[in-house]
């Protein structure tokens, strides 16, 4: 407890020290982005982290607060349960005799790009009981990260980030995706989010129909990853046309995500 009475994160437990790890297939890379950050972290910090994310987890399952349409970094849901969501809705659209269009939405540098006072405000708009609101707020208060190498050692602040390798990030990064999904998307469309990953289904009566509610759909995300400090790749970033109409209609769809056509 402080000196007010209000939970807090010891600071000595929240200096990370950062490893580069090479991603898999990336070995010739010369970019930057083939490093995954992993933190290694103050082992009595790491079992505060756990039993603090325990007690976020329980209250955000107990009232409900993820949106069900999220299978990633979730108890008992899988890759699987997440590909079973989304034939589902592309099945019931095809025997109506209605045109699919599937957008996959790739974050750029997801858990690195969680932004903290979203993550806050997400916790406290949703009520989430004080004390839990207070440690997380010290626990993402005054973090820093630590690089050594052969010649240097660097040792920086950070504002934002779900620390990789910590037992705090995967829940973190559910609380602020939430919001994603929980977006007011139109009835003919729903979000099948998988951890980082975002597949968008929208349905419509005719090709130009499903185009444009895609690309509203598509326009709200957009202002959302705005606001909320995130970018979306362009490049990983891809739409599919899905009919079983015989009569002859263009399979060409122009999808847009930040001004940029989809393939």
């Amino acid at each position: 407890m402080g000196a007010c009475g209000k939970e807090f994160f010891p600071k000595r437990w929240k200096r990370a020290k950062l490893i580069p790890i090479v991603k898999p297939g990336k070995e010739g890379s010369e970019e930057l982005t083939k490093f995954a950050p992993i933190n290694l972290l103050n082992i009595e910090g790491k079992i505060m982290e756990m039993m603090l994310i325990s007690r976020i987890n329980y209250w955000a399952y107990s009232t409900n607060f993820l949106n069900d349409n999220e299978y990633g970094l979730t108890p008992q849901m899988s890759t699987i349960d997440a590909a079973i969501a989304v034939k589902r809705i592309v099945e019931e659209a095809l025997n109506a005799g209605e045109i699919v269009i599937l957008v996959s939405l790739d974050i750029r540098t997801a858990f690195d790009s969680a932004w903290w006072p979203n993550i806050i405000k997400s916790l406290q708009d949703c009520r989430c009981p004080k004390n839990l609101n207070y440690l997380i707020k010290s626990y993402l208060n005054q973090r820093s990260a630590i690089l050594s190498t052969n010649s240097i050692k660097m040792d920086r602040g950070i504002s934002r980030v779900c620390p990789q390798g910590s037992c705090c990030g995967p829940g973190l990064w559910n609380i602020q995706y939430n919001l994603l999904s929980n977006l007011n998307f139109g009835k003919q469309t729903k979000a099948i989010a998988f951890a980082d990953d975002l597949i968008l289904v929208t349905r419509g009566k005719t090709v130009v129909e499903a185009e444009n509610y895609t690309n509203i759909e598509l326009t709200k995300i957009t202002a959302w990853a705005r606001d909320c400090k995130i970018e979306f790749n362009d490049d990983k970033s891809t739409a599919m046309l899905v009919s079983r109409r015989k009569r002859n209609e263009r399979k060409e769809i122009n999808v847009f995500l930040n001004y940029k056509l989809l393939k």
